[in-house]
């Protein structure tokens, strides 16, 4: 009787980690990608690194903001598949608009990048890095609608099944990348020595490349081929896209809120010091990769749990968004036991540890390593708990818990530690701790009250086809 019981659920589990799987190591290469950025423009110094810091903090929460709007189409999707296996026509309309969103949304991004500079100097940043970092950004934001395209491409693909695309592709930027900012930054190849410069050129031809191998995949595979994701292009579905929109709109908050305030951590570490916003950098870098993992399981429990939500299948959806969470707090748990025991180890892929000059700002690295490994736990909680909710189509709550808790209480504690108590850095690093803890309760505990609360259909007996 209780093997029987969860046999389900082991079902479930094993078809989140066939799709989670990819996924993760998709997002982990990902990151790779964008640690080779700093890598590279680590070297050039720390005035360098500071300047692309700020403005990479200000591009990443406008990219990751309309990540979110345009990513609304992968619960769509899967709820679409749930309620008809080929629905053909639903997809397409669904992926089309999206793609829309995708430009319109990167015109808007590029036109908000521009303002890098003024808002840099208005938060009081150095002059001379503000205005590095001001040029820095607005060349960077040409990359802004091949990356959203990208996102829109991925979420399809993944949804149906081929969530090994994302993860060749991924792999194919950072190869893109790295000859990139090797030739660019450098002046290797024959290319000139563009400097910092060069490292957003190649972030521009690494985004391009990457958006047509994800056209080419889809070309090529026959079961993505048949949905005609890029045929009539021009014509509208305005329905479907309002659709995406009034979800969309709320997850991008949600993304928006969390991202401005670890942006904003940047901002405030730039008021404690130089040595400190480069240590706080790379701390989260590496706090940024590890979340790749918890961040690709809760886009899988997106399409699970959005699959069952469009089958009509509560108990399903249910599974699918607990084995979602087993799986996070499983991986969370080791890479916060690497962070604290072997944090230098992993400093060391984005500095020289040993060298002098760098003691300082490894020292508070190692810091801050110790409180991002603290709120491993609860950072993944929230990931999961979020996407989960996605899939039942169920984003204002989670955008209202999100603004709340990552500002009322993660950003208010960031200040009051970091610049009322001796704390400075560190206690910015608790902030964000803290913020992060509240949101995952409240998520966590609307997702466990999801059917009291009115957000499934009414149970049905499981379905076995996954």
């Amino acid at each position: 009787m209780a093997r029987a019981a969860l046999s389900p659920f082991r079902v479930e589990l094993g078809a989140t980690l066939r799709l989670a799987g990819p996924l993760a190591l998709a997002n982990m290469l990902q990151m790779a990608v964008y640690a080779l950025d700093v890598i590279f423009v680590a070297r050039l110094g720390s005035h360098q690194l500071a300047a692309s810091s700020l403005a990479v903090a200000i591009f990443g929460v406008i990219n990751f903001g309309f990540l979110g709007l345009t990513g609304a189409v992968a619960p769509l999707i899967a709820a679409e598949r749930g309620r008809r296996m080929h629905a053909v026509r639903e997809i397409r309309r669904s992926v089309r608009m999206a793609l829309w969103l995708a430009v319109i949304g990167g015109v808007g991004g590029m036109v908000l990048c521009q303002f890098g500079e003024a808002f840099m100097r208005l938060t009081g940043q150095d002059a001379s890095i503000a205005k590095t970092g001001g040029w820095f950004l607005a060349l960077l934001s040409l990359a802004l609608i091949p990356m959203l395209i990208t996102n829109v491409l991925r979420m399809f693909v993944s949804a149906l099944g081929r969530p090994v695309f994302a993860t060749v592709v991924t792999a194919l930027a950072i190869a893109i990348n790295a000859l990139g900012n090797w030739a660019l930054i450098y002046g290797h190849f024959g290319m000139p020595a563009l400097g910092l410069a060069g490292s957003a050129v190649s972030t521009l031809l690494t985004a391009i490349v990457t958006m047509l191998a994800y056209a080419v995949a889809i070309r090529w595979d026959r079961n993505l081929r048949r949905y005609h994701v890029f045929g009539r292009w021009w014509r509208p579905e305005w329905v479907r896209f309002r659709e995406i929109v009034r979800l969309g709109i709320p997850i991008a908050l949600t993304v928006v809120a969390e991202g401005g305030l670890f942006s904003s951590a940047a901002f405030l570490m730039g008021h404690i010091g130089e040595t400190q916003l480069a240590a706080h950098t790379v701390a989260l870098q590496i706090a940024a990769f590890f979340f790749q993992v918890p961040f690709g399981v809760g886009q899988a429990a997106t399409i699970r749990v959005g699959y069952h939500f469009g089958a009509r299948n509560a108990v399903a959806a249910g599974h699918a968004g607990w084995a979602a969470v087993v799986v996070c707090l499983a991986f969370a748990g080791v890479s916060a036991s690497a962070m604290i025991l072997v944090p230098q180890l992993i400093l060391s892929a984005y500095v020289d540890v040993t060298a002098p000059a760098n003691a300082l700002m490894v020292g508070f690295a190692v810091q801050y390593l110790v409180v991002a490994a603290a709120f491993q736990l609860v950072d993944g909680a929230q990931a999961v708990a979020a996407g989960a909710l996605r899939g039942l189509q169920d984003t204002r709550v989670p955008a209202v818990v999100a603004i709340g808790g990552y500002w009322l209480i993660g950003f208010v504690i960031a200040i009051v530690l970091g610049f009322a108590t001796p704390l400075e850095g560190i206690g910015v690093w608790i902030g964000l701790a803290a913020g992060l803890t509240a949101v995952a309760i409240a998520l966590v505990w609307r997702w466990h009250r999801r059917e009291g609360l009115g957000l499934v259909p009414a149970a049905e007996s499981y379905s076995t086809r996954t």
